[in-house]
């Protein structure tokens, strides 16, 4: 029985689907739309490539597209059809395989696409289908990334107009968590826009502010210092130009809150809909695993039974597992620059933050510290070991244990 392969090459407006057989020969292109109708067209030139054989289905037919998130990749997965994502990289690379002169169109991309998988049969790794739950964590943990990440965007760019004429706002909370994005900062800020209204404020009205924004701590002392900063000499612009600075303070301050408003709601959200799924406690057994952090480092691994066979493969995934160069006599050790950037970073947070947490990830950091490692080699390290204990907790039901972790 002949084996066949198809690729899918999105766009806008019509899809290009290609079907190859063994010897890489064209045999069905259709161009479709990504609607039911669409699919069913893919689903029935699947089925008529053998019709006559009560041994093949359409799902021994592996589809490759480059982009994983598209409704058409969800309604195939619905059917059980397995799809394999090509990073857009990879197919740019084998563009030039077959000929000097590098073409480019819809049809030949599908064709491509279809002939990657035919030529790397043994390196198929299918679209992880992650249930419908993961799924919805995973929209909101990238979602309150992005808000967090558009309300720091702001931030650095109200930081910036302050520094033209508002000095003493830029240094009132500047070396503090969150700096001007602290609730206490904003509400300073839209009650005194200017150095001139900041300069008249009171004492009293600060407290009464601090207090509102739900500060607890140091009331008292917070409000004298703030006072004592607003009143000292400073230079200023003309009264009319500072007024109208304060306007578009007003205005970025507006945009602040509401990103910041977004970020603290889609976490909310994040964190409550992980908290009904069976890994979030195993994700929450972990030190320095907060709320947060968990959704985000389960958004990017999932639940997928099967996806990551060993830790080894999530550390790769992660980023944080070196990669060997080796030829002759040269031979180099690097990290990962072709990962899941998104996680990476979070598993360098979490790295972090274990370092006070975890006794054993304090001494592993140590360790590779004197061993010459730089700060962000040695912070990989301590990634890798969580990943791999993570892993090992996935995939056994377990908590983390700091002395099974960390013997001896």
């Amino acid at each position: 029985m002949g084996r066949w392969w198809a690729g899918i090459d999105w766009s806008w407006g019509l899809q290009d689907v290609v079907i190859i057989d063994d010897e890489g020969k064209v045999v069905t292109h259709l161009r479709v739309e990504e609607s039911r109708e669409g699919v069913e067209q893919i689903l029935g030139a699947l089925r008529a490539l053998n019709p006559t054989s009560h041994r093949f289905s359409r799902r021994q037919v592996p589809i490759a597209i480059e982009d994983g998130s598209r409704l058409l990749v969800a309604e195939l997965q619905r059917r059980r059809q397995p799809v394999v994502v090509i990073p857009p990289a990879v197919t740019a690379r084998y563009r030039g395989r077959h000929g000097a002169a590098v073409s480019k169109s819809d049809r030949g991309d599908a064709s491509l696409l279809a002939d990657i998988i035919r030529q790397n049969p043994g390196r198929l790794f299918l679209l992880p289908e992650d249930s419908d739950q993961a799924a919805a964590i995973a929209v909101l943990a990238r979602t309150q990334a992005s808000s967090t990440e558009a309300a720091r965007s702001v931030m650095l760019r109200l930081r910036s107009h302050l520094g033209l004429y508002y000095p003493a706002a830029v240094e009132a909370w500047s070396g503090m968590q969150h700096g001007l994005r602290r609730p206490e900062a904003r509400a300073v800020l839209a009650l005194a826009p200017t150095p001139r209204q900041a300069a008249a404020l009171s004492k009293r009205r600060l407290y009464d502010t601090l207090a509102a924004a739900g500060r607890t701590r140091l009331l008292d002392e917070e409000a004298t210092r703030l006072r004592e900063l607003f009143a000292a000499p400073q230079l200023r612009q003309r009264p009319q130009t500072e007024q109208a600075m304060g306007e578009r303070t007003r205005f970025h301050l507006a945009e602040l809150s509401l990103a910041c408003q977004n970020a603290e709601r889609l976490a909310i959200s994040a964190d409550t809909l992980f908290a009904a799924h069976p890994h979030h406690w195993i994700y929450r057994s972990f030190p320095a695993c907060g709320p947060l952090l968990a959704a985000r480092l389960f958004a990017e691994i999932g639940d997928a039974p099967g996806r990551f066979p060993t830790g080894r493969h999530l550390r790769a995934y992660a980023g944080t597992a070196p990669i060997t160069w080796s030829s002759g006599s040269s031979h180099t050790v690097v990290h990962r620059t072709v990962c899941n950037r998104a996680l990476k970073a979070t598993v360098h947070q979490w790295a972090f933050g274990a370092l006070t947490r975890s006794p054993g990830c304090r001494a592993l950091y140590d360790a590779r510290r004197e061993r010459g490692d730089g700060y962000a080699a040695a912070l990989r390290h301590v990634g890798n070991r969580l990943l791999s204990g993570l892993h090992h907790c996935v995939r056994t039901g377990r908590l983390y244990q700091e002395h099974v972790m960390f013997p001896g």
